[in-house]
């Protein structure tokens, strides 16, 4: 059987990122950010979107808006 990496909650994800989890939950309110999961009441985001959200981000220059 496959081994899972449980979802990280938004502390958690914020750690990854090096942001403060509120800048997280400004990012969920405007839509922006990486993709989370809505697990009843709780969020949480798995690795993978984090990985793909920062890769999304990379950038050759200050100019370039992606």
């Amino acid at each position: 059987m496959p081994y899972i990496d449980p979802p990280l909650n938004t502390r958690q994800a914020a750690q990854v990122l090096g942001l403060k989890p509120g800048t997280l939950e400004i990012w969920r309110v405007r839509g922006d950010g990486p993709v989370f999961l809505k697990i009843g009441r709780a969020v949480r985001y798995r690795r993978e979107d984090l990985e793909r959200y920062l890769d999304g981000q990379a950038r050759r220059s200050t100019s370039d808006r992606g």
